[in-house]
């Protein structure tokens, strides 16, 4: 199976909110608790860049699995080399290596995006997507403990980190 990646256009922003939204009720992978809207991320999709700070479609022998966003860290232009990734895929496609691809691709263009830096931030209990990070040789940089309640329960979020060039 090809996995390759486009642009995410406007038109993909009901499958990007709906992908996300399939992630809420698990409370692993998002701190929202409830259903976002497509009006809710129309200025995250407009702050997208395809030449820096892309919105990529995941594509499966053409078919959408997911999408990836690489997010400016912290909004100060002394970090605009790191970047901030996120990485949803529909519940259908979760273990079948495509977010090791996403990241293969990712790390791969990120002179084409002009970053260095990319972090991941992945709840302590995401036990899936911090072995995803680490075996791409990303490791803990920052241990928040209990910074989010997910219904009732105190969450840690640990802060991923990899230099992917000088």
């Amino acid at each position: 199976m090809a996995t390759t990646f486009r642009e995410a256009k406007i038109a993909d922003l009901k499958y990007i909110v709906n992908v996300y939204n399939e992630s809420i009720p698990g409370r692993m992978a998002t701190a929202d608790l409830k259903p976002i809207t497509v009006a809710d991320r129309k200025e995250w999709f407009y702050q997208h860049n395809p030449t820096t700070r892309p919105l990529l479609i995941i594509l499966n022998d053409k078919q959408p699995v997911g999408w990836v966003s690489l997010n400016s860290f912290y909004g100060r232009q002394a970090y605009h080399n790191t970047v901030e990734i996120s990485i949803y895929l529909d519940n259908k496609f979760q273990g079948k290596k495509l977010g090791s691809k996403t990241l293969d691709f990712v790390e791969e263009n990120a002179s084409r995006y002009g970053f260095k830096t990319i972090l991941a931030f992945v709840f302590g209990h995401n036990t899936p997507s911090i072995k995803l990070f680490e075996n791409h040789g990303y490791s803990g940089w920052a241990d928040l403990p209990k910074v989010a309640e997910l219904d009732g329960v105190q969450r840690d979020l640990v802060i991923l980190g990899k230099r992917v060039r000088n």
